[in-house]
C-alpha cells in the first residue's frame, strides 16, 4: 500500500534494526502494553510482525533528504501500525494502533499512513467500525485520532494497566475510546 511519501507494507526479519531504533526507547513504549525492547527483543519483534498480518511496516517512499542522513535510502522503516480483527468477527469491527520513530513524528506520516490503512479498511475490506484506545496522558496520540475524523465514545476510569510498580502491583491507567463507522467514512 503507497501514499505520497509513505510504503505500508508487511515486516521483514531484516526489519529489527528500524524497530530498535525506537522501540528501544522508553519515552516511545510509555503508553504501550510493554516495555523498551533489547536488540534481541526487537529481532524476535520483526519475525514474529512478519508473520501477522495485522502489523503493516510505516516506510520512507523517497530518500530522507539532506537535514536526516539516517533515512537516506527509501525504504527506511519509521514506524508499525497494528490493524486487527476484533472478536466476534461478525461485528466486523477492526482496532487501529500506530507507533512512530520520535525523530519523524510532528511531519504528518502517522495521518497519513492511519488514513491510508483506513480508507483500506473501509473501502476494501467492508470493515464497519474502526475503534482505538489511547491512554489520556498521551496527547499527541488523542489528537492524531480526533484530526483522523475518529470520535471519542468514552473515557473509562482506571480501566487498564501495562506497567506494575516495584512491588508487582498494577499501575491502572485510564483510557480513551475513539471510533468511526464505515458511513462516517471519507472525513469531510
Amino acid at each position: 500500500m503507497e501514499t505520497d511519501r509513505l510504503i505500508l507494507r508487511r515486516f521483514h526479519k531484516d526489519d529489527w534494526q528500524d524497530l530498535y531504533e525506537y522501540l528501544s526507547d522508553e519515552a516511545v513504549v510509555r503508553y504501550e502494553p510493554y516495555g523498551a525492547f533489547t536488540e534481541e527483543e526487537c529481532k524476535q519483534a520483526a519475525i514474529s510482525r512478519a508473520n501477522q498480518e495485522f502489523f503493516w511496516a510505516i516506510c520512507l517512499k523517497e530518500r530522507g533528504g539532506e537535514v536526516d542522513p539516517i533515512a537516506q535510502a527509501a525504504g527506511k522503516l519509521i514506524g508499525n501500525i497494528y490493524f486487527q480483527q476484533q472478536n466476534p468477527p461478525d461485528f466486523m469491527c477492526w482496532s487501529l494502533g500506530y507507533v512512530l520513530n520520535p525523530r519523524y513524528q510532528g511531519q504528518g506520516y502517522a495521518t497519513e499512513s492511519c488514513q491510508a490503512i483506513m480508507e483500506h479498511g473501509f473501502t476494501k475490506m467492508h470493515v464497519r467500525r474502526i475503534a482505538a484506545m489511547c491512554n489520556p496522558e498521551n496527547t499527541p496520540s488523542w489528537r492524531l485520532l480526533e484530526r483522523l475524523g475518529l470520535r471519542r465514545e468514552g473515557h473509562f476510569i482506571k480501566h487498564k494497566f501495562f506497567k506494575r510498580d516495584a512491588q508487582g502491583n498494577p499501575i491502572w491507567t485510564d483510557t480513551y475510546l475513539y471510533a468511526m463507522l464505515a458511513e462516517e467514512w471519507p472525513v469531510k
